[in-house]
């Protein structure tokens, strides 16, 4: 296969390739809940969807030490991935989105904040790892998500520049592919059109079988 010179597809993973928020919101409410932090949908996804764990420990664990705060957050990610084993499924259209790129030689990476083993189960659970050229992780860099350096690694793994598309749905994503210059579609999996818009998406969809966001996208990719 040819990768198309200069076109590029980075997507997040959780609650953006598949729906796994409302498992994570659970799993946080299992470990942070008996420390006095029980969240709704609508506060999980203002201050935990999209943050990275050292950042929600130091918010809410904050009278622990770090290494305290590490393994109890290491063990809300344990929960999750009891929870989620056996239940992911890709959102609507992923596949054929996947298929259509694959053959249109336009490379795709995946970038998340998420810890390395809940990402890479993920990507293997929907079995798509072999369809990413990178999988790009927020934690091991600098800095990341809401920083923009893990779309420029993306970016730099691709090969891409300005025909690059992200897809995100939470609003740290969102900042962070916005942040790096890379035109960026919002799934509202937890997230409305104008949260997502607000964070800097340029538009949003139901998923990856949205009629418009299938237009957008044969538009900038030029297949």
């Amino acid at each position: 296969m040819i990768e198309a010179i200069g076109r590029a597809l980075l997507f997040d993973i959780d609650g953006t390739l598949a729906n796994t928020d409302p498992l994570h919101l659970k799993a946080f409410n299992l470990v942070l809940g008996p420390r006095g932090h029980v969240f709704d949908h609508a506060r999980f996804s203002r201050e935990l969807q999209g943050f990275a764990n050292v950042s929600i420990g130091e918010r809410f664990l904050p009278d622990e030490a770090p290494e305290r705060r590490a393994l109890i957050l290491d063990e809300k990610e344990e929960v999750f991935r009891t929870l989620v084993a056996g239940q992911i499924e890709p959102l609507p259209g992923l596949m054929a989105l996947l298929d259509r790129a694959d053959a249109a030689g336009i490379p795709m990476v995946a970038v998340t904040n998420a810890p390395r083993l809940n990402a890479e189960l993920l990507l293997s659970g929907l079995g798509i790892t072999h369809r990413f050229k990178a999988l790009v992780i927020g934690a091991e860099l600098l800095h990341g998500k809401p920083h923009p350096l893990p779309y420029q690694e993306g970016l730099r793994f691709a090969g891409a520049s300005a025909m690059a598309s992200a897809f995100e749905d939470s609003r740290t994503g969102v900042q962070s592919a916005a942040a790096a210059g890379i035109p960026t579609i919002g799934i509202r999996t937890s997230l409305n059109h104008a949260d997502l818009v607000a964070a800097g998406a340029i538009a949003s969809a139901s998923g990856f079988d949205d009629p418009d966001l299938l237009t957008r996208l044969a538009a900038a990719m030029a297949w």
